[in-house]
């Protein structure tokens, strides 16, 4: 039987003593950086994935992802690395692999990097207009861990607005403003620099809502003229050029696995 590569997760902390072998087929997948789970379902239905040789239609059957033999169109599933890097996005980019518009995407600045992972995904939006900071990883636990809102991972941002920001807009950014009936905060909003016309200031957000921003602006019926993300947690872009990429370090992956919730001493 030919292998496929995928990869090896980190063990789910669920449950004790066999924690996070045991997963649902989707899941297993999922876990191992062959795709999607709403993807591993579709191939699951279709009859094409197969655990020890035989083939499993069942999308509840549960299987040890460490011992299982998985298969899908009888190319097996191994072992992978896993990648974590970080992108510094161009404004004018759509984070999406492929779009239906045939507008250029973030994936055209890593066409470059020596990288064979059909699943490396990003972490995350930057919607077009926007630039900064943009995790990708083939690691679905990581990403999720950092996405999901009960960690309260910290995502910063500088922020050119079309006027000069009086201390009191700034204030009402972090009590809270509704906008289209939804009620939306900063964790923080300071004043960065200004001149005649025009001034920086810093939003950091704990959350991560469709154009947060933006809309925060808009109700305050303010323009914005550039959004940067500058950090994620304690993960700064630094010095990375425009359109550039580099890996992670192990200390930046530590820090913020710590900031998701994850188990500190996890090796890459």
């Amino acid at each position: 039987m030919k292998e496929r590569r995928g990869k090896q997760q980190p063990r789910d902390h669920a449950k004790s003593g066999d924690a996070g072998k045991r997963v649902t087929l989707p899941r297993a997948l999922s876990k191992l950086g062959y795709c999607s789970r709403t993807q591993a379902e579709r191939l699951i239905a279709e009859g094409r994935v197969s655990v020890n040789g035989r083939v499993v239609s069942e999308l509840s059957a549960w299987v040890d992802v460490t011992t299982a033999k998985i298969a899908v169109d009888d190319v097996g599933i191994a072992a992978e690395p896993m990648i974590y890097l970080m992108l510094n996005k161009p404004r004018g980019l759509v984070t999406t692999r492929h779009d239906p518009e045939g507008r250029p995407t973030v994936y055209d600045c890593l066409k470059g990097i020596d990288l064979d992972i059909p699943h490396l995904s990003p972490v995350g939006r930057l919607d077009k207009a926007s630039e900064g900071l943009l995790l990708f990883t083939n690691d679905t636990v990581f990403a999720q861990a950092l996405l999901d809102p009960i960690t309260h991972v910290t995502k910063t941002y500088h922020v050119q607005i079309d006027r000069i920001m009086p201390p009191e807009m700034l204030a009402e950014m972090t009590y809270g403003l509704r906008h289209d009936g939804e009620v939306l905060k900063a964790t923080s909003a300071r004043l960065l620099r200004q001149g005649d016309r025009n001034s920086w200031i810093e939003v950091e957000l704990d959350e991560g809502r469709n154009r947060q921003i933006r809309r925060m602006l808009e109700a305050l019926d303010i323009e914005c003229l550039r959004l940067v993300r500058v950090a994620i947690g304690d993960i700064a872009l630094g010095d990375l050029p425009k359109g550039g990429t580099r890996r992670l370090t192990d200390a930046e992956l530590q820090t913020l696995r710590r900031r998701a919730g994850l188990v500190s001493s996890r090796r890459n």
